[in-house]
């Protein structure tokens, strides 16, 4: 495949300034960049004037739910809601059934993966067995398998003794701690955030306490074993403010995520008991949509992550309290993201491309995806001023339970190339 993408702008993670030129792709790498280029004959050439070409973004905390609910998705669906939203690769959580606790059940994920997938998945194994947060999962052979990320997200690994043991066993071998951090008791039924709007709603809210208390708590253990700790999907300004706090200490190694939701919605948007903004964490306030947004500007967000938890519409339909937590985030983070903070001036380019593409592989140990000469061709092309329908119709996963549902939004995903494959092409 040979293809030219003329008066494009560049994106990239170290300058907001967009550099306009030609891009000339030839068998999966990036040839030639500048203008008036000369390219072979029969070149498919795309004039991208006015959109912005980007690495692909890549999601460190998705829900892809094969093994055991391939009703809520597949592998093959996650990943292709990937691609629809400029998604080039991907972390799978372990809360499957049976969870991805060993060397078997990962062996066989990344089989289907491979099978199925048309972009790199990858998955994270479990810190204990069955993420009962009891025993030890099968590490050792879950890392020969090329596992990085251990965690038991979905939930908190309750025991700390265990988590310290984890620590102390799986940093020798460059292994990783993602926390989903929460007090299960105090959390109570996980429904929305303690507050007025729970009051308002006469349903019992989880204090966010419950999340920061586990926060301080796993990257105490962290600093304590000398592990690298990941906190999980940051909703309140308190929580923001203790990573910080350790970061500035400097002697820990501690990393963290921010979701698109939570920088987004609030517990005011629930309304009248929608269950599509339910979730866990849950939404919080107006003040902490805010101290996360600059938390994200500042660096104490590394990256952004979707927390894609795809479910089906039967189950989203139930009362509010008996509804699962998720929102799928795969098709829409993207165009959402621009839509609210680059189209508005509230950051730029640059921090979408080090915070939702660098970051994020770098976290895996995977090198940063750039678009330079000789490097492997890994790109979306955004135009930002066209807009995305957020139909049944458009979406590609299995389960649409988002409030972007039927919503439209401005920016529009136009093209995907991975090596020499054109992904999805709406250019």
């Amino acid at each position: 495949m040979s293809l030219l993408i003329t008066n494009a702008r560049i994106a990239s993670a170290t300058s907001p300034t967009l550099t306009e030129t030609d891009v000339f792709l030839s068998d999966g790498i990036i040839r030639k960049i500048g203008k008036g280029l000369t390219v072979p004959d029969g070149t498919r050439v795309i004039d991208a004037c006015g959109r912005i070409l980007l690495p692909g973004m890549f999601d460190a905390h998705v829900h892809l739910r094969e093994p055991g609910f391939e009703a809520k998705e597949t592998i093959a669906t996650g990943a292709e809601a990937a691609i629809n939203g400029g998604i080039t690769g991907l972390v799978m959580m372990p809360n499957t059934k049976p969870a991805i606790d060993s060397a078997t059940v990962v062996g066989q994920v990344l089989d289907i993966a491979k099978r199925t997938a048309r972009i790199p998945v990858y998955t994270s194994g479990c810190v204990t067995k069955d993420r009962h947060g009891k025993e030890m999962a099968g590490i050792d052979g879950m890392r020969a398998l090329g596992v990085r990320m251990l965690t038991d997200d979905g939930d908190t690994t309750g025991d700390p003794a265990v988590l310290m043991r984890a620590m102390q066993y799986a940093t020798e071998f460059g292994m990783f701690f993602a926390s989903h951090c929460e007090v299960p008791e105090l959390a109570g039924p996980r429904a929305l955030n303690e507050g007025a709007m729970s009051y308002r709603l006469g349903i019992k809210g989880s204090p966010a306490c419950a999340e920061e208390i586990i926060i301080d708590r796993d990257i105490r253990l962290a600093h304590a074993t000398g592990a690298h700790i990941h906190i999980q999907h940051v909703s309140s300004k308190l929580g923001m403010e203790t990573i910080r706090w350790w970061k500035q200490r400097g002697d820990v190694r501690v990393t963290a995520e921010v979701a698109p939701h939570h920088l987004l919605f609030s517990d005011e948007d629930i309304g009248d008991y929608d269950t599509h903004y339910k979730m866990n964490p849950p939404l919080r306030t107006r003040a902490d949509n805010e101290a996360l947004l600059q938390g994200l500007i500042d660096g104490t967000f590394d990256l952004i992550a979707t927390d894609h938890a795809p479910h089906t519409p039967f189950e989203k339909s139930q009362d509010f309290v008996s509804a699962p937590n998720g929102i799928t985030g795969l098709d829409t983070a993207l165009v959402s993201l621009h839509h609210y903070f680059v189209a508005s001036g509230k950051f730029g380019w640059d921090l979408i491309v080090k915070r939702f593409s660098a970051e994020p592989r770098r976290l895996m140990g995977l090198p940063a995806v750039s678009i330079e000469e000789g490097q492997p061709v890994d790109l979306i092309l955004f135009d930002p001023d066209k807009e995305t329908t957020f139909s049944k119709e458009f979406m590609k996963s299995k389960s649409q339970n988002t409030p972007f549902l039927d919503q439209t939004l401005k920016g529009s995903v136009e093209l995907v190339v991975l090596g020499e494959s054109v992904l999805l092409d709406r250019a």
